[in-house]
């Protein structure tokens, strides 16, 4: 048995209250740079609604994580050589109007104004080219707009279950769906790199990118069925979601965590078998996906599984961590917590806690008992958020995770209202969703009563590789970090050849084809030859 360690989230939506407090405090801490304004590693999305960017759960358009051809797992976007075919014109990546133009506004013309009748305003100024723009869209533009006929139209789930239900939703209910990037176990955007540069850390499992290795492609960003990598167009690099590594390389939970008016993120260890992550990805039916990928994740408190992490490496800290993890009691132990859009078979390791609110209210509102069992259990199936747009956000379609998981949700209510009066308890309540008192009494106290270490329980950083964890800060906070380099150290050879290369300077004696006018033979496309015929990089072109 191989075993390895994972960094995982649960989002209760239930909790979420749209504040976008979460994408605020992402955007100052890691992309307030100059090519980086219209990208939000953490977003908030209004459902129904578009999302952003605008259709990104269209496949069909975008052609994001992996499909299954005659029983082979491959990316949606094609094989390396349609890849390379689309190396420099890809119709399948996202544009400007995808997402929206980033914009400021003139405040000088508040103070410059002259003396006249009028207030002065401080109109729009785009962030890309700094002209006039007219502000048609922005990253929640569907903001809290859930059921108008010119959101809801754009909402590629919408579009799957008919237009029933959509009419049905638009005079009912909204929630709030908080989206970073997934971390997964089988990332789509890493297998698509063909420079090698997105990788997935062995440690912890966060999906990073290498500055130095990026050489601007984008293939990552149209192979990511999330559209949670973006392109710096300043550096010429791809950025995305980092997990906040360096807090959590501290045991601390990430900006978004930490900042979240409604509590509702929580943040633990999974561990989980590699050799299963191929096998559950694969499998035919995409309704299976969900049990697939829980089939991946092992029991820390198993005898074996705790001696093969620790012949693996994993330390013992991190094995405690995956018995106390919070997120690994609500995916598995409660089966409450749901993967976002499993069928594109990247595993996410982000899972959501499907929103249950309206439900007591529409029965009370029908003049029914809003917390009795009966009629609890039996208007999940009537809910005003349908359950086939849950189950197409979460289950790929199956409705019946997502009514498992709503009851339990309910009959902690229905259990919980009867202590807090002091009623007498029914065991039947518990036994009906498969748990029972002291389960569901612990369901209710990480959902609505757990504190600040329950949340998060993060034990601190260890490597996978020979050698220690080194803390070297953001390496995009200076001018000379990785991907920030002189654009004369492209063509540039070191003085001494023989002596290894500085950090930085991996691209050097290489053509730089973001920069590259088009016109003439730009240096360092071919390689040079020496005196004695031999070839070697060089920033001069020979025929």
């Amino acid at each position: 048995m191989r075993v390895m360690a994972q960094i995982a989230m649960v989002m209760n939506l239930d909790k979420c209250i749209g504040c976008h407090t979460c994408s605020v405090t992402c955007k100052q801490t890691w992309t307030n740079r100059t090519g980086t304004e219209y990208a939000w590693f953490n977003n908030v999305e209004t459902r129904p609604g578009q999302g952003y960017p605008h259709g990104y759960e269209d496949q069909d358009r975008w052609r994001g994580g992996w499909e299954l051809r005659r029983g082979r797992l491959v990316p949606r976007s094609g094989g390396r050589a349609r890849r390379l075919a689309r190396l420099f014109a890809n119709p399948e990546l996202p544009s400007l109007e995808d997402y929206y133009e980033p914009w400021t506004y003139d405040y000088a013309n508040l103070t410059t104004a002259p003396l006249g009748d009028d207030v002065p305003t401080a109109p729009p100024r785009s962030l890309i080219d700094g002209r006039p723009i007219s502000v048609t869209g922005g990253p929640n533009w569907d903001d809290d707009l859930g059921g108008g006929p010119a959101h809801t139209a754009g909402d590629p789930i919408l579009r799957k279950i008919g237009e029933q239900v959509r009419l049905e939703y638009e005079q009912a209910f909204m929630f709030y769906l908080p989206r970073i990037c997934e971390h997964c176990l089988n990332p789509s955007c890493v297998a698509v790199c063909p420079s090698g540069a997105l990788y997935k850390r062995m440690e912890d499992g966060i999906v990073l990118v290498d500055q130095d290795r990026c050489r601007g492609w984008r293939m990552c960003v149209s192979g990511c069925p999330y559209k949670k990598v973006y392109f710096n167009h300043s550096t010429g690099k791809a950025e995305k979601c980092t997990l906040c590594y360096p807090r959590i390389e501290a045991g601390e939970p990430t900006v978004c965590s930490e900042t979240c008016v409604g509590r509702l993120r929580y943040l633990g260890v999974m561990l989980y078998d590699p050799d299963a992550v191929g096998r559950a990805a694969s499998v035919p039916n995409e309704k299976d996906l969900y049990e697939a990928q829980l089939g991946c994740f092992l029991d820390p408190d198993d005898p074996e599984v705790a001696r093969a992490a620790e012949q693996a490496g994993i330390p013992y800290d991190w094995i405690t961590a995956a018995r106390r993890s919070p997120v690994r009691d609500l995916i598995v132990k409660y089966r409450i917590a749901l993967p976002l859009h499993p069928e594109y078979r990247t595993l996410p390791m982000v899972w959501y806690v499907p929103p249950l609110s309206p439900v007591v209210e529409a029965l009370t509102r029908d003049g029914h008992d809003g917390e009795d069992p009966a009629a609890l259990f039996g208007a999940i199936d009537s809910l005003r958020i349908p359950l086939s747009y849950l189950a197409e956000l979460f289950t790929a379609g199956d409705p019946a995770p997502v009514e498992a998981a709503l009851c339990r949700l309910a009959a902690m209510r229905v259990h919980m209202r009867r202590v807090n009066l002091g009623e007498e308890q029914d065991p039947a309540i518990a036994r009906a969703v498969g748990l029972d008192a002291a389960g569901i009494e612990g369901m209710y106290r990480l959902l609505a009563l757990a504190k600040y270490a329950e949340r998060y329980v993060i034990p601190t950083s260890y490597t996978a590789e020979p050698g220690s964890a080194v803390d070297t800060g953001c390496s995009l906070d200076g001018a000379d970090g990785p991907g920030m380099y002189a654009a004369e150290a492209l063509h540039t050879l070191p003085e001494d050849e023989a002596a290894p290369e500085p950090a930085g300077t991996a691209t050097r004696g290489r053509v730089n084809l973001l920069n590259w006018d088009g016109r003439g033979r730009p240096a360092g496309l071919f390689p040079r030859r020496n005196a004695l015929g031999d070839t070697t990089l060089g920033d001069e072109a020979r025929p």
